[in-house]
């Protein structure tokens, strides 16, 4: 049997306020390109398919333009889970009605049944949907004292174990956070303090897991458990990620192959580091302009709008920083300093710290004559 195993679409996303619907358009025609490609015996979305609870028009249209190219143009049989961004009810809507032209829709942990089951050569295998779930929605859900996520993902494959075929190969679809795996910033937690991890020995025994929530592709804990990871770089901890779905093919029992396939954004998402002068003069020979960018500028000196500078080169540059002045503020000494000094003094630090030397008899002059007329207006305004 094969499969394509993907998670994390997040439609609807906005970065550093700019909609990346475009963007995911372009990737998720790549994706059903690459269905028709490669003819897979089934669709595997693990989760995370919107980006919140509540997602714009846009996105529910391209999400359901999506689906219906890959269930109804392709014929591929497409199984999805709900992630923790996702809405249950949402996402679950109309799924009975669809399951008959092969869509398989699990949102919430009271609608498990018995699995999606195949046939090929080597016999059956049944795919196992299990959709994220808060503890308390599986405690509703069975009936049974669930005490944190662990315990949760526990008492649903128990209950996955039981239900299996004898001599059926299994694959389970889950969105959890196993621990040990690599975060970026752009995934909610599940919890607070890493109580919302599980630990990846539950995940034994099965022939392939199939994972939503963490965004760069990876194992967890073993070859057969894995993050396909998101379809695009959603933050710009994510610069160094390469993008990619899951062809997995399973043999007979044990045999198991898996290749990344990548995904080519229309617009890449980088971090440019060095002076301004420098990331400008360099921008003449960057054939791929049109990326979205984040600036880490090294000047020491003084900058004017240093954002509309760069927005000239880099037209979806989305932000910038001072690395100079990041480190400077990074320091609890500095905060626990920056409150002993009076307001002449802070501004003397600060202008140390940005051009690398300290204010000249003109320059401390000038502060002295500003300041007081700051304190003339403030004691006029009483």
């Amino acid at each position: 049997m094969r499969f394509l195993h993907t998670a994390d679409w997040h439609l609807g996303r906005i970065l550093h306020g700019r909609s990346l619907i475009e963007d995911q358009a372009h990737v998720l025609d790549q994706f059903v390109a690459l269905v028709r490609d490669t003819r897979p015996d089934a669709v595997l979305i693990a989760g995370d398919v919107y980006d919140r609870a509540v997602p714009p028009a846009e996105a529910v249209n391209l999400l359901d333009d999506t689906l219906s190219r890959i269930v109804l143009g392709e014929g591929v049989p497409t199984i999805v889970i709900a992630g923790n961004h996702d809405s249950p009810d949402r996402l679950g809507f109309g799924a009975r009605l669809l399951a008959s032209r092969g869509l398989t829709i699990v949102g919430r942990v009271d609608a498990l049944n018995e699995g999606v089951a195949f046939d090929d050569e080597w016999g059956r295998v049944v795919v196992h949907a299990l959709p994220y779930a808060e503890p308390a929605l599986v405690r509703d859900a069975l009936g049974m004292e669930i005490s944190g996520h662990e315990a949760a993902l526990a008492a649903l494959l128990e209950r996955v174990r039981a239900k299996h075929p004898a001599g059926a190969r299994s694959v389970v679809v889950a969105h959890a956070f196993v621990a040990g795996g690599a975060e970026s910033d752009s995934e909610r937690p599940l919890s607070v303090g890493g109580s919302g991890a599980v630990d990846a020995r539950l995940l034994k025994g099965f022939d392939y897991v199939a994972l939503g929530h963490l965004h760069r592709p990876q194992r967890a804990g073993a070859d057969h458990v894995r993050y396909s990871g998101s379809l695009l770089k959603y933050s710009f901890s994510e610069a160094a990620h390469a993008k990619s779905v899951s062809l997995v093919e399973l043999g007979a029992p044990g045999e198991l192959n898996i290749e990344e396939i990548a995904l080519t954004p229309l617009r890449d998402l980088r971090v440019l580091s060095g002076t301004l002068d420098e990331l400008l003069a360099a921008s003449a020979a960057d054939a791929a302009r049109e990326d979205y960018v984040f600036a880490s500028l090294t000047d020491r000196g003084a900058l004017l709008d240093p954002m509309a500078r760069l927005r000239e080169a880099w037209p979806n540059v989305l932000g910038c920083e001072r690395t100079v002045l990041s480190a400077a503020g990074a320091g609890g000494a500095g905060r626990a300093r920056s409150r002993e000094l009076d307001t002449r003094a802070l501004f003397a630090d600060f202008f140390r710290e940005v051009a690398d030397a300290p204010l000249d008899a003109a320059q401390s002059a000038a502060l002295d004559e500003a300041l007081e007329a700051l304190a003339h207006a403030a004691r006029e305004a009483r």
